[in-house]
């Protein structure tokens, strides 16, 4: 569940991963596996090759793209996470997550 994000945001993520374009959606998250993090950053796309050249670009290792389908995304936490954004120009989110 996506808490922090309307169902607006939700969609937009979802329709810009199947349609194969790298997609971006911050929201709250709680994991005790990883007790410091509060938030995820899921960085989507359907077409998996797409997504792998995008995490090798990034300096992310591509083994944990979770491969569920419709929706194959990346989770980028922690400093990785805000590096991201603001090189993507997601100031929005940064701003909206306190990042």
């Amino acid at each position: 569940m996506a808490f922090g994000v309307n169902r607006r945001q939700l969609n937009n993520w979802k329709d810009q991963v199947t349609s194969g374009q790298i997609a971006f959606l911050t929201h709250y998250w709680l994991d005790p596996r990883f007790p410091d993090a509060k938030t995820v950053t899921k960085v989507g796309c359907s077409d998996l090759e797409r997504l792998t050249a995008w995490c090798l670009d990034n300096e992310l290792n591509p083994k944990y793209i979770h491969r569920r389908q419709p929706y194959p995304h990346f989770d980028l936490i922690g400093a990785k996470q805000k590096e991201i954004l603001v090189k993507e120009g997601l100031q929005e989110q940064i701003e909206q997550f306190g990042l």
